[in-house]
């Protein structure tokens, strides 16, 4: 099967049922996208098909219809504006859940650029291990001011 990751299509020789997540991981060896849960609950495999938030290691690759970005493919040669406010307000602790939580974010930001801290409360269901979320919710308000620009 064929499959287009960040910009470049691959063919893919997968069974069917294969998690999309090992598919970028083992078969494509593209690493952004964690491990996590396996159950599509902590969010740390999220990458975005079509622009919308998807639990890799639940999504069969199979399933897949439109183009799938991981966080490496998020801003070619740079950094997105959620990834500079990660960096300015200095979110990640251990770092593991954060290309999950950046894509979350992502994905919150291109369908409402003013959220309240209510919206990103309810669209950032990522999990975060170090307890990171006072961070993260002030990276994505000040992300915000920047993709409204």
């Amino acid at each position: 099967m064929q499959i287009t990751v960040n910009g470049t299509k691959h063919d893919v020789d997968a069974e069917p049922d294969m998690p999309l997540l090992w598919a970028l991981r083992d078969l494509l060896n593209i690493k952004g996208p964690k491990f996590g849960c396996g159950v599509g609950a902590c969010g740390a495999c999220t990458v975005l098909i079509d622009g919308e938030p998807v639990r890799s290691c639940s999504h069969p690759v199979s399933a897949v219809e439109g183009s799938v970005t991981t966080i490496e493919g998020l801003a070619p040669g740079g950094l997105h504006a959620v990834q500079h406010a990660w960096i300015d307000h200095n979110v990640p602790q251990c770092g593991y859940c954060q290309s999950g939580q950046i894509m979350a974010a992502v994905a919150l930001l291109n369908t409402n650029s003013n959220p309240s801290e209510a919206d990103i409360d309810d669209a950032m269901t990522n999990l975060c291990r170090c307890g990171t979320y006072p961070k993260i919710k002030a990276a994505i308000l000040a992300a915000a001011k920047h993709v409204k620009a």
